[in-house]
């Protein structure tokens, strides 16, 4: 079992930056590949970003690619979301997933879930 908790999100103007953060407890993150989703009011969870659990291999979501960036600190048991030059499009709540097999882009297959973190680009 491992408990995710997201924090970092907030409101921000077109243009800006916000880190997002997902800590990880009960297990170390290193045992899973990691991923980002988001998901806006009456639409599906949307893949944004996922990486291995060495941090060797990463993947974007089209929309994002150039804009976002996963990585972890292993020190802190912690997967980031660096997310730069928002757009009011990227407003979602953001979610963090694990899962222990290879990383994918369909939430189905995601073990584990946080509670997400409200993103709000103003425009």
């Amino acid at each position: 079992q491992v408990q995710l908790v997201e924090s970092g999100g907030g409101l921000v103007q077109a243009g800006g930056s916000l880190r997002l953060s997902c800590a990880a407890s009960g297990r170390t993150l290193s045992s899973f590949n990691m991923a980002w989703f988001r998901q806006c009011p009456g639409k599906d969870r949307e893949f944004v970003a996922a990486e291995n659990y060495s941090g060797s291999f990463s993947k974007y979501a089209d929309s994002v690619t150039g804009r976002f960036t996963i990585s972890r600190d292993y020190a802190w048991n912690t997967v980031l979301l660096q997310m730069n030059s928002l757009k009011p499009e990227d407003t979602a709540v953001y979610y963090c997933a694990a899962r222990g097999g290879r990383p994918t882009m369909d939430a189905s297959e995601y073990d584990y879930w946080g509670q997400g973190t409200q993103v709000t680009v103003s425009s």
